[in-house]
C-alpha cells in the first residue's frame, strides 16, 4: 500500500480483535471502538471482588484455529495463554446415570460399554464418518460466499451430500447409536448454536466429533484472556483500541459506509470498516432504516434466533466436588427442548450447564473459594416473558436445582456475590437481539451464502464478523469469519495475505 489504509472495527469482541489482528499485522491502519471498558465482549470477563468469571465462552473447541491466527502475526500463542487441556473433558448428568466424555478413544470406550446398554459399539464408526464429513466440509468454511459463483465451488459441490439436508443431527445419530441418552452423548453440542438436535442441520454433528477429536481447553485466568491477548498483539502491531466508547451509527453516502459515529458526536473516517456488534442490533440500531432492504428492521425481525441464556454467575466462600463442566440434562428433556424453542414457555424441569473452573485453575477465586458459572437455555425474547417478574423467582429454582442434582447442599448459604443476566438484560445491557445469545439460527436456509455474507452484500465498504456472518457462531467459526474478513480486505487493496516480513 503506497499509504496506510484506515479499518475501522465496531466492536472488540474474539472476531473483531481477531480481525485487527490480522489486519493491522499486514500494515494496515487499525482502529477499534468497544462500549465495554474491558476488550472481549461477550469473551470478556466478569469481576466480582476477587472472583472473576468468563461473560459467555468456556469451551476451547478446536484450539488449532485460535493457534493458526496467532501464526498468521507471526506470533505464538502459547506465549501470551496458558492453555490447559481437560480430560475428561466434561460430565453429563441424567436422572438414572451420569457418563464421563473423554478425548481419549480407550478411556470413552470403557465409559460408554460402563454406562449405555449398546456399549461402545458404534462409537469408532461415528468417529469414521464424521471425520470423513468434517474433512470435506472444514474448507466450505473456511470460503467466503458473498457470491453464487463461491457457492458453486468444487469443494462445496463435493462436499453437498454431506451435508444431510434431510436430517437433523439427533436423527443423523441414529446411523451410530440407538438409544436416546446415548446419542445426547453427541448431541448436546447443538447448544453451541443455540439449537435444539432435532433441528439442527445434521452437518453440525462434526461439532461433537471435534471435541473427541482435538480436546477441550480452558485458559488459565478464564477464555476472557484470549480476548486480552489478542488486544495485546494488535497495540504490539501499532493498532489503537477504544474502549469505553460507544459508536452511535455508521456513516452512510451513496450506500458506502464513509466511517463511524461515536456517541459523543464525533466523526471517525475510514477506507473500510468492519461491524463486530450482534448483526441484527446493528442492522437496527446502527443504521437507519431507510439504508436497508434485504436486511431491513421488519426483515431482520422476521429471520429465525436462537435461543436465549438465564445466566448466574456465583462466588462462593467454599469449594465443591464438581469437575470442570458438567451438564445436566431435563428428565424430559424433549420437551425442555420443544419449551425453549417451539412453545417459548419456561419448564420448571430444565437443562443446565456448570462450570466449576476453579477445580483447574486457582487463578479465579481467593484460595478455598470459587467461582460457578451457571447456564440455563432459555427462550429468546419472541417470548414476551416479563424478567423483571420472574428472575427472582428463576434464581431460585436454578440454586434448588443446583442443590437436588448436583448435591450442591447450602448453596445459598456460601454466596458471597453474584451477577444474573436474564435473556432481557443480554438485549438491553450487552445490545444482543432479542436476548438471541448465539445470534441467527443455524437452519440451512441461514447458512452459507444465505447468512449475512462477510462483505456485507447491502453497503460498500463495510464487512461484517462474529456470530451473525459466515461461518456462524462459536469461538473457532468466530475466527473463521475474522480470517475470511480480514483475506477479503487484503485482496481489494492489493495486499498480500502471506505472513508479513
Amino acid at each position: 500500500m503506497s499509504e496506510k489504509k484506515h479499518i475501522v472495527i465496531i466492536g472488540a469482541g474474539p472476531g473483531g480483535l481477531c480481525a485487527g489482528m490480522l489486519l493491522s499485522r499486514r500494515g494496515f491502519n487499525v482502529t477499534i471502538f468497544d462500549k465495554n471498558a474491558e476488550v472481549g465482549g461477550r469473551n470478556r470477563p466478569i469481576r466480582l471482588g476477587k472472583f472473576v468469571f468468563d461473560t459467555g465462552p468456556t469451551f476451547l473447541l478446536m484450539k488449532h484455529v485460535l493457534d493458526e491466527m496467532f501464526e498468521l502475526c507471526g506470533k505464538n500463542s502459547a506465549d501470551y495463554l496458558d492453555f490447559i487441556k481437560l480430560d475428561p473433558m466434561y460430565r453429563l448428568l441424567f436422572s438414572d446415570r451420569a457418563v464421563n466424555v473423554f478425548s481419549d478413544r480407550d478411556k470413552m470406550r470403557a465409559e460408554l460399554t460402563g454406562a449405555f446398554a449398546e456399549g461402545s459399539a458404534g462409537y469408532d464408526f461415528y468417529l469414521q464418518q464424521e471425520g470423513k464429513r468434517f474433512e470435506k466440509l472444514y474448507p466450505c468454511i473456511k470460503r467466503d460466499y458473498s457470491s453464487l459463483k463461491a457457492f458453486f465451488s468444487l469443494d462445496l459441490l463435493r462436499a453437498l451430500p454431506g451435508l444431510a439436508l434431510n436430517h437433523s443431527v439427533f436423527s443423523n445419530l441414529g446411523k451410530y447409536f440407538n438409544e436416546e441418552k446415548m446419542r445426547l452423548v453427541f448431541s448436546f453440542q447443538s447448544k453451541y448454536l443455540g439449537m435444539s438436535p432435532w433441528d439442527c442441520p445434521a452437518l453440525f454433528t462434526m461439532l461433537s466429533y471435534l471435541e473427541h477429536e482435538y480436546g477441550i481447553y480452558h485458559v488459565k485466568g478464564g477464555l476472557n484472556k484470549i480476548a486480552a491477548a489478542m488486544a495485546k498483539v494488535i497495540t504490539e502491531q501499532g493498532g489503537l483500541i477504544h474502549t469505553d466508547t460507544a459508536v452511535e451509527s455508521l456513516l452512510i453516502k451513496n450506500k458506502v459506509v464513509t466511517g463511524v459515529r461515536l456517541h459523543d458526536g464525533s466523526e471517525i473516517i475510514a477506507d473500510e470498516v468492519i461491524v463486530n456488534a450482534d448483526f441484527a442490533y446493528a442492522m437496527t440500531h446502527l443504521v437507519k432504516p431507510t439504508e436497508l432492504k434485504q436486511y431491513s428492521p421488519e426483515k431482520v425481525k422476521k429471520l429465525e434466533y436462537s435461543c436465549s441464556t438465564f445466566m448466574l454467575y456465583l462466588g462462593l466462600d467454599t469449594c465443591y466436588d464438581l469437575p470442570h463442566h458438567s451438564i445436566a440434562f431435563a428428565d424430559d428433556y424433549s420437551t425442555n427442548i420443544s419449551n425453549i424453542f417451539h412453545n417459548k414457555i419456561l419448564s420448571k424441569d430444565f437443562s443446565f450447564y456448570v462450570q466449576n473452573a476453579c477445580v483447574s485453575d486457582e487463578t479465579l477465586a481467593p484460595a478455598g473459594k470459587s467461582a460457578l458459572y451457571v447456564l440455563v437455555p432459555m427462550p429468546n425474547n419472541d417470548s414476551h416473558i416479563d424478567w423483571q417478574t420472574v428472575c427472582a423467582d428463576m434464581r431460585e429454582q436454578v440454586l434448588d436445582t443446583l442443590e437436588t442434582r448436583l448435591n450442591l447442599t447450602g448453596i445459598r448459604e456460601h454466596i458471597e456475590c453474584e451477577k444474573i443476566i436474564t435473556p432481557q438484560t443480554w438485549e438491553t445491557d450487552e445490545h444482543v437481539f432479542k436476548g438471541a445469545t448465539f445470534s441467527l439460527s443455524h437452519k440451512f436456509s441461514q447458512l452459507l451464502y444465505w447468512r449475512p455474507h462477510n462483505q456485507f452484500q447491502e453497503l460498500d465498504q463495510c464487512y461484517l464478523v462474529g456470530g451473525g456472518t459466515h461461518p456462524g457462531s462459536g469461538l473457532p467459526t468466530i475466527y473463521e469469519s475474522a480470517h475470511i474478513s480480514a483475506k477479503l480486505i487484503c485482496r481489494k487493496h492489493g495486499v498480500s495475505f502471506g505472513l508479513a516480513s
